[in-house]
């Protein structure tokens, strides 16, 4: 049987196969991706889950000019590879390759740029609603997970949907749950049934026949629901408007693309439930889709090996380690995660505290509001959560937390840049946007052992604090066994140098401890951007002709323009280098190489001091009395990562 995926160059060649060569043209997608992710690493177990789902959408839906949305977006490799990008998978997720998730900018069958959960529905509405009013005869599918669909922006959409009149569908892709076969049969009848046009139809004919005997139609009303309610979940769906048909076996495309097939021609808001299994069609994924969610490169007929030698401890297990242990300390603790329990450290908290766990879902704004509520009350919450996705409850912070001056202790996971996932999830904004609240404190540790000392110092105040530290391992700093708190709102010098003073906020530190070694420079480890150490910052200032600060965060706003500000306040005249994340954003690759990118490493910062201020005088600086640029830096110039 000759292969079929080499012939796919876009989607249009799906329409013209019949089920059978659908069926092997799935099997041989799951292989490609199988072969890819084992390769590069990536998201695997949702891709395996969505391989027929995809192939029957493109088959049924005249894409691109038909809208997909996927929600997230993790599971969109199969879509990439139908849709031309094939060939480019190899470079999935590495400097100058494709993204691991939809970017308008990467391809035009990637209709919406996705990679933060729940914003599907409303988008695809959105599209739906367009064509409508530009009198346009397309489709708009929402594609969206059920752990997505316990956000409250999903229902918003859906309360917004039922009431339009527009050729929108939601495919509900239920991958927690599983069918039998006797079930999966029935469902398959039945998904049809309802779907098809002679059962909508009938139901319409017979309301209008009925609504002229008020009590006959509110008794069909009734009997309708609960007889659909026999065989599938409960009517939730329908009450928004939609008209519900399911749950439907996600992988069986002879169910699939018929059910599709008849929704595509009714009118109003449709809503489709699948059910599909992640790791779809490779047993390890299948028997541990966790550990298969996001793995790094690995030998598909083998498996995940552990590593012959202990990796360094990342900061993430140094997190979870000091959540349990001032758990066992302090019972007013309480550990609360968006549904990031693995990705955030707290796996071992909730088997030891179960009573003081809460996964809220992916529910960013409860998760901070509920955490304000425990507070009120006397408890002491940390909430574990990305820096990425705090931005999604940035108001319940300012609102709920911060006015109330709530002891609230934020745990900010992946700060920085994280790689592979690019700009959708890099912590890049947290300093400039925590920083500018009242009652809020932020402290960035620079290694293990500070991370570990200042959750300790954030725990202890009775008023918000955050703590941010980046994804993956530090130095190695080994952290020490207890729960000391290190001083609140204090730096420390780490270096003495001459006349050039970097104020390293975070884990840049260390390659500023390197840049200074050839700059005979300065170096003060700040601990904390607010409150920022001024006392320090001024005992320093006066004997060191020009600042650097350094910060794995946006520069605009961030850990630098504290700095300024506060040499402002002090009428300190200094010449000021900000260096951090440039105003774009920073997309997808290794890590280390994109601080290279950006001069975030030790050789980067080194140039771009000596470029700011003269290479043979770079420990020379001198500083007029009326210098215009005193105290702001060199604005305008291309070298990247300073501003």
């Amino acid at each position: 049987m000759a292969p079929l995926l080499p012939t796919i160059h876009d989607p249009s060649a799906l329409r013209q196969f019949d089920r059978a060569q659908l069926k092997q043209l799935a099997d041989e997608v799951r292989s490609c991706v199988l072969d890819n992710v084992s390769r590069t690493g990536g998201h695997l177990s949702s891709n395996l889950g969505t391989v027929e789902l995809t192939v029957a959408l493109h088959h049924v839906f005249n894409t691109p000019h038909d809208r997909l949305v996927w929600d997230v977006g993790h599971q969109t490799y199969p879509h990439k590879i139908l849709t031309g990008r094939r060939e480019r998978m190899p470079s999935l997720r590495q400097i100058g390759g494709i993204s691991g998730f939809p970017q308008r900018t990467e391809s035009e069958y990637d209709t919406f740029g996705t990679a933060h959960s729940s914003t599907s529905i409303s988008a695809a509405l959105g599209m739906a609603m367009a064509a409508k009013q530009k009198g346009e005869d397309r489709h708009a599918v929402a594609i969206i997970g059920d752990g997505a669909m316990t956000a409250g922006m999903a229902f918003e959409a859906l309360n917004n949907a039922g009431v339009q009149d527009c050729k929108l569908l939601v495919i509900l892709n239920d991958n927690d749950m599983s069918i039998s076969p006797p079930v999966g049969a029935l469902n398959r009848y039945l998904a049809q049934l309802m779907s098809g046009n002679f059962y909508a139809a009938a139901k319409n004919v017979g309301k209008s026949v009925l609504r002229a005997a008020p009590p006959l139609f509110e008794l069909a009303k009734r009997f309708e629901q609960h007889a659909k309610g026999m065989v599938v979940p409960a009517t939730l769906f329908e009450q928004f408007g939609f008209n519900y048909v399911g749950p439907i076996d996600g992988h069986d495309l002879d169910s699939l693309v018929p059910t599709l097939e008849n929704l595509k021609h009714l009118h109003g808001p449709q809503f489709l439930h699948v059910v599909t299994r992640k790791g779809q069609g490779y047993k390890l994924a299948e028997a541990d889709p966790v550990a298969y969610h996001g793995p790094s490169k690995f030998d598909p007929a083998i498996g995940l090996v552990k590593p012959a030698t202990a990796p360094k401890q990342t900061f993430t297990q140094v997190f979870g380690h000091w959540l349990c242990d001032m758990a066992a300390q302090d019972t007013r603790l309480v550990g609360i995660t968006p549904a990031m329990r693995e990705g955030s450290g707290l796996v071992e908290f909730e088997q030891r505290f179960p009573e003081r766990y809460h996964d809220v879902g992916i529910a960013e704004q409860h998760a901070v509001t509920f955490a304000a509520g425990l507070a009120c009350e006397g408890l002491k919450p940390v909430v574990a959560i990305y820096s990425t996705f705090l931005q999604r409850a940035y108001d319940q912070m300012i609102h709920d937390v911060a006015i109330q001056k709530l002891p609230v202790v934020f745990a900010l996971d992946r700060a920085g840049l994280v790689g592979a996932d690019g700009a959708t999830h890099a912590g890049a904004y947290d300093i400039a946007f925590i920083r500018c609240i009242p009652n809020m404190s932020l402290a960035c540790p620079s290694d293990e052992a500070e991370c570990r000392q200042l959750l300790s110092s954030a725990f202890a105040q009775n008023h918000p604090v955050a703590v941010r530290y980046p994804r993956g391992a530090g130095a190695g700093v080994p952290t020490p066994p207890g729960l000391e708190a290190l001083p609140f709102g204090k730096g420390v010098q780490r270096r003495q140098g001459r006349r050039i003073a970097i104020l390293a906020f975070g884990t840049l530190l260390h390659p500023a401890l390197a840049a200074a070694e050839a700059l005979d420079a300065t170096v003060l480890d700040m601990r904390w951007v607010k409150p920022l150490d001024v006392e320090l910052l001024l005992q320093t200032a006066p004997t060191h002709d020009c600042i650097v600060t350094l910060e794995e965060g946006s520069i605009m706003g961030g850990a630098g323009s504290a700095v300024v500000e506060a040499l402002q306040a002090a009428d300190v005249q200094r010449p000021v280098l900000q260096l951090g994340l440039p105003d774009r954003f920073v997309e997808h690759g290794d890590p280390a190489k994109l601080l290279v990118s950006i001069g975030l490493d030790a050789a980067g910062i080194e140039r771009s001091i000596r470029e700011r201020f003269g290479v043979a005088d770079a420990a020379n600086a001198s500083v007029s009395s009326d210098s215009s640029d005193a105290i702001v830096m060199a604005a305008g110039k291309t070298r990247p990562g300073a501003m």
